[in-house]
């Protein structure tokens, strides 16, 4: 008697569980940008009786049940089409001829939220950073071009990059070290395309003068500064056209210091490379490398947010840990001790965002809190005090914050009801209020409530922008 598998109320002939592969092993989920999710994964050890096939991976909407799937031959598998707003956690099942595996662990919950729109930007203008055509600085939200397709936006000091959903990726500002793409060292005061490529659209990272990304494709590639190796070339040369970090396409989220960066692998491992006499690689010495080393032996790494000179990074536990360079309390470890490898951060296992400025850091909760902790000399920090906190503090009391983004000494963020909020220093208008006031708590920027995402990351400077419909 045939042993089958029930697809669609069918017993499929030939299905044997005993030669199925084995699960493969669930990495990060991620938005794209738009209304879809991306799946990272690593195949099974066990293939079972043949060769694997395909993969299927399943969104699931973590309040109505609803199922959307995709399939693929590798990771990651992008599925489209998810409903706006709405969260979902996925799995992955592989198949052979002989039938399906079991279905992965679930990944982490992932928001879908259509991201794409106008890019607005404002504050510190030298060299063109803003793309506005000028290089005079903003002290309120000015629109970049009459383009409505941006997705992503970066930066590092007086330049900045950005993605659009056609995967393209577009730079203006100072072209110091070639960082803009464009095979000299020009600068730029409107967007500029870097090459012809269109398959930027997973993770871009500004440090002070370099850039990361991800593509589509799990490669890491890096352009700019290549000063303390942060290239990951093994290396310490500067490139003014985007160079691969190695052949591998198992990169799924990349973080950058101001002279180092982090990365992580879809196997859940985390790696570094670049500047490390402050320990902010996370090797337990204070020795720089020019190529990528793993921090530890663990596969449980799930975001990551590297700040001036350290990093911190969220386990897919909730728990939040950090290192490096621990002058003005940015570790949150009541204390100004550095660390050259990660330690815990409380006890909580709430945390759902981090990300990194100098000396301090911000954290959002999965219920919606915001937190701070560091350096804050012009109140950054945004409790109201110019007051160093070496102990991570909750700002304010709302319970609505979705998103935020770092400068070195100011943050912005967004809410769950698209409003934006902005505090730290307000020096070139980089607080968008229409001055260059310093500010040591959130306040809204304008009346919109239109802003799709703050930028992924503002960068060394004070030059800000973010995404609006």
């Amino acid at each position: 008697m045939p042993i089958g598998d029930r697809i669609g109320g069918f017993i499929r002939p030939g299905f044997n569980p005993l030669l199925a592969p084995g699960a493969p092993t669930i990495g990060a989920a991620s938005s794209g940008g738009g209304l879809d999710i991306s799946i990272a994964f690593t195949a099974p050890s066990d293939v079972g009786g043949g060769a694997i096939t395909s993969y299927e991976a399943v969104a699931t909407d973590t309040v109505t049940a609803a199922v959307f799937t995709a399939s693929g031959s590798s990771s990651p598998i992008s599925i489209t089409g998810l409903t706006d707003g709405q969260s979902y956690t996925t799995t992955v099942t592989a198949i052979n001829a002989y039938g399906p595996s079991g279905m992965s662990a679930a990944s982490n919950s992932v928001q879908a939220e259509d991201i794409a729109g106008e890019l607005w930007a404002w504050g510190k203008n030298d060299n063109g950073a803003l793309g506005d055509g000028t290089t005079t600085d903003r002290s309120s939200p000015v629109q970049i071009g009459a383009l409505t397709n941006w997705i992503k936006r970066t930066g590092g000091y007086n330049w900045n990059i950005s993605a659009k959903t056609d995967g393209t990726l577009w730079a203006s500002g100072s072209g110091y070290k070639g960082v803009l793409g464009q095979g000299n060292t020009t600068d730029y005061s409107s967007p500029v395309q870097i090459g012809a490529l269109t398959d930027w659209t997973a993770e871009i990272a500004a440090g002070r003068s370099h850039f990361m990304a991800v593509k589509s494709d799990g490669t890491l590639w890096g352009l700019g500064n290549g000063n303390n190796g942060r290239l990951g070339q093994n290396n310490t040369t500067a490139y003014s056209s985007p160079v691969q970090v190695g052949a591998l396409t198992t990169w799924a989220k990349v973080s950058c210091g101001d002279n180092s960066t982090i990365a992580l692998k879809t196997d859940g491992t985390m790696w570094a490379w670049g500047y490390g006499a402050k320990g902010q690689l996370g090797q337990n010495n204070t020795t720089s490398y020019s190529s990528p080393v793993q921090i530890g032996s663990l596969t449980t790494w799930s975001k990551i947010g590297a700040g001036e000179e350290f990093a911190s990074a969220i386990k897919t536990d909730g728990t939040l840990w950090s290192w490096g360079d621990g002058d003005q309390g940015p570790l949150g470890q009541s204390s100004t001790t550095s660390y050259s490898s990660p330690v815990q951060v409380g006890s909580d296992t709430t945390w759902s965002l981090v990300q990194g400025g100098q000396k301090s850091q911000h954290m959002l909760k999965t219920d919606g809190t915001l937190w701070g902790v560091g350096y804050n000399s012009v109140g950054q920090i945004g409790n109201s005090s110019t007051t160093n906190i070496s102990a991570v503090v909750q700002i304010g009391a709302l319970t609505t914050w979705a998103s935020l983004s770092r400068s070195r000494k100011a943050v912005i963020a967004r809410t769950t009801g698209k409003t934006l909020y902005s505090w730290g220093e307000g020096g070139n208008g980089a607080l968008g209020h229409n001055n260059t006031t310093s500010l040591s708590s959130p306040v809204q920027i304008g009346a919109l409530a239109t802003w799709k995402v703050s930028a992924k990351d503002m960068g060394a400077g004070s030059s800000v922008a973010a995404i609006k419909g």
